[in-house]
């Protein structure tokens, strides 16, 4: 049926999304909602994947009881307790597409304590928070959590090396819990980019909170799957656009554009509401800023399962050969995959 009103344009929108909502939306994105261990389904030949099942599902149940630190429980005579023993944290290291953030997200799910009590975000969102509320306050907000999850942990310059680092040792201190997932080692994760001297120094103190934990695999986005649906025609998904309720219709440069006027904290705002994503005119992304700026909007439509429909060139030449070889080409073959995967959602739109 189509849409009296036609479809809405990104580019029309300009969210503002206040401090509070931050903190509220720090909980498994839609497509986690429902996720558990049990419904992770391991490779049968890639073993590390079954281990990582049976490790975090016993990291998970000691986290039961009194917070770690003892907040508001002690009194004034007591004594401090001893700082947690080990590594306070577990590290998911892994490719893409081998299921990082769907044992990320049931850790959080399995965790025994209330909601409010456990945060999930990525390392952006982690940031933007503290850029909303401030370093003491997000402290004194996620200081009595159990369980912090960090999912696509990176760092993608020095500053926020340093913020991070800051946040997750006072974190650390008041008995928070860690969890991340990234594509690197902890103490790799800076080489490939600017300041890799500085960044290893700071990350050497960040890797001794976590227990890294390997993972092996495909990407199961690919594992059996045909490849990307070529792209359509700019008739065909303009016809989508108009016949799908809910849908977005941009031209591709011009969405380039608009999301550099808007804070990739609000990303996720941008989208509220769409029920699929259309696109004409896509090509190669002009510069890496912008290639950044579409590797977070790629994220928060692929957390919120909405399709992607687009005319001009593949997913898999978004992104040039130097940028793909470059320091952040992990997040580009991330973007790659999960485009690719929503792309494949979006193609039984043309047909209606």
């Amino acid at each position: 049926m189509a849409d009296d009103a036609g479809p809405q344009s990104l580019c029309a929108r300009e969210p503002r999304v206040p401090a509070e909502r931050l903190v509220a939306e720090m909980v498994p994105p839609p497509r986690f909602d429902s996720v558990r261990f049990d419904t992770y389904e391991p490779d049968p030949a890639q073993p590390s994947q079954s281990e990582a099942v049976t490790v975090l599902s016993g990291f998970a149940g000691g986290l039961g009881g009194a917070h770690a630190s003892g907040a508001g429980k002690r009194r004034w005579f007591a004594k401090k307790p001893a700082a947690p023993a080990g590594p306070r944290g577990v590290y998911l290291d892994g490719g893409y597409g081998v299921g990082k953030t769907h044992l990320l997200a049931s850790l959080w799910h399995a965790t025994p304590a209330e909601p409010a009590l456990k945060a999930f975000g990525t390392f952006v969102e982690l940031t933007n928070l503290v850029g909303a509320l401030g370093f003491q306050q997000t402290v004194q907000t996620l200081g009595g959590h159990r369980l912090l999850c960090i999912d696509e942990f990176e760092l993608d310059d020095p500053g926020d090396t340093v913020l991070v680092s800051s946040l997750l040792s006072r974190l650390v201190e008041q008995g928070v819990a860690l969890a991340a997932t990234s594509n690197t080692l902890p103490g790799k994760l800076g080489e490939g980019r600017f300041a890799a001297a500085d960044f290893l120094r700071e990350i050497q103190g960040l890797s001794a909170h976590f227990r890294p934990l390997r993972i092996d695999g495909q990407d199961y986005r690919h594992r059996g799957l045909p490849e990307a649906p070529a792209p359509f025609s700019d008739e065909q998904v303009t016809k989508a656009a108009y016949a799908t309720p809910g849908a977005s219709l941009d031209d591709f440069p011009g969405l380039l554009e608009h999301l550099a006027r808007v804070h990739p904290s609000r990303y996720g705002a941008l989208t509220d509401g769409i029920a699929a994503v259309c696109l004409t005119d896509v090509g190669p992304v002009p510069d890496q800023s912008t290639a950044l700026r579409l590797v977070v909007l790629a994220d928060r439509l692929y957390d919120r399962e909405v399709p992607v429909l687009a005319s001009g060139v593949p997913f898999d030449k978004l992104f040039s050969e130097d940028m793909l070889a470059g320091g952040y080409r992990k997040k580009y073959f991330r973007a790659i995959s999960r485009l690719t995967a929503l792309a494949r959602d979006a193609k039984p739109l043309v047909s209606q």
